[in-house]
């Protein structure tokens, strides 16, 4: 089996499939800084004469490459789909959908791949609609988690946080600008903003945030647990995600959650939590007072270990690639 480089959840089914099967890593590409070298090619191509199968995560350049590779030297393919590939959310200016040049791209990977992978219902419905395939091909395994990491630790405090790499278009998209606008109608709370600044953004929050706003910048995943659990509500404000990873993580700190109703987000919160809509800064402000005097941190814990838990991801995943196999 081939497999591209990635990042931590990428990394993390590497070493699920790895105690299954014999796989290889290829380099892989990205949208925001290209590294689609002709040596980059030839190792793809090298992984899918090599392989039964690759496995990609992003339906972009790289999974075209290895699904065009796998169709024409009679290979499997598997692809995980994000959820930028298939957004098309105009208001806010996201998705791999409003580029007809990326669509297209897209639209080979989802058509041409044995699987698709996605984390949430509504990617596949996103991925059926917005691209107008028919879907067939795609099936949703969620990404799971280890509740013995993600555990809270001592006492909660009036704090609420949200996490995320912070650039012009998550700003908008994870509607960090509601969150730091809300805290100041909540000074006796403090309000946390972790996650680094890739463009120079946080500038413009920091010039809006109040006394009780503070920006920590980049926390290693090691430490984020000691974050969460001291805060008593987690907010994800988000117009569009899959199922948020960070999101999940806090409630299993027992994190009382905020969030709007849009693609995965209730999927995690159920009924454990409080639904404002995007951009409204007075709900927001109403529902983390809410979440503040609420005790529903523990049906939070419950609701992620019972849903997510870490085997359910290896378990389906390694079912997945043995069928195709078989």
């Amino acid at each position: 089996m081939a497999l591209p480089e990635g990042d931590i959840f990428l990394e993390r089914d590497v070493e699920i499939l790895r105690k299954h099967f014999d796989i290889r890593t290829a380099p892989t590409f990205n949208r925001k800084k290209s590294v689609s070298s002709i040596p980059s090619i030839f190792k793809i191509l090298k992984g899918t004469l090599w392989a039964d199968l690759t496995f990609s995560q992003f339906a972009d350049t790289h999974a075209f490459l290895a699904v065009l590779f796998s169709k024409i030297f009679r290979k499997k393919s598997i692809v995980i789909v994000g959820g930028y590939e298939v957004a098309r959310v105009p208001e806010i200016g996201y998705g791999a959908m409003l580029n007809p040049l990326y669509t297209q791209v897209v639209k080979f990977v989802l058509k041409h791949a044995d699987r698709i992978l996605t984390t949430a219902e509504s990617l596949k419905e996103d991925a059926i609609s917005n691209a107008k395939i028919r879907g067939e091909n795609i099936k949703t395994v969620p990404e799971c988690y280890n509740p013995e990491f993600w555990k809270p630790s001592g006492e909660k405090e009036d704090v609420v946080v949200t996490v995320a790499y912070m650039n012009d278009s998550v700003i908008r998209r994870k509607g960090l600008e509601t969150f730091v606008k809300a805290a100041g109608y909540l000074p006796g709370a403090k309000f946390i903003l972790i996650g680094p600044d890739e463009d120079g953004s946080v500038k413009r929050l920091k010039s809006m945030a109040s006394l009780n706003v503070e920006f920590p910048g980049f926390i290693p995943e090691t430490e984020l647990p000691k974050w969460y659990s001291k805060a008593k509500v987690y907010c994800q404000l988000s117009r569009y995600e899959g199922v948020p990873n960070a999101l999940c993580e806090a409630m299993l700190c027992k994190c009382v959650p905020v969030g709007t109703e849009y693609c995965g987000i209730p999927v995690a919160m159920g009924d454990t939590g409080f639904y404002v809509p995007y951009g409204d800064v007075g709900a927001t402000v109403r529902a983390i007072k809410k979440g503040l005097n609420s005790d529903k941190g523990e049906e939070a814990r419950e609701r992620i270990r019972r849903m997510f838990p870490l085997e359910r991801r290896e378990r389906e995943l390694v079912s997945e690639v043995q069928e195709l196999l078989d």
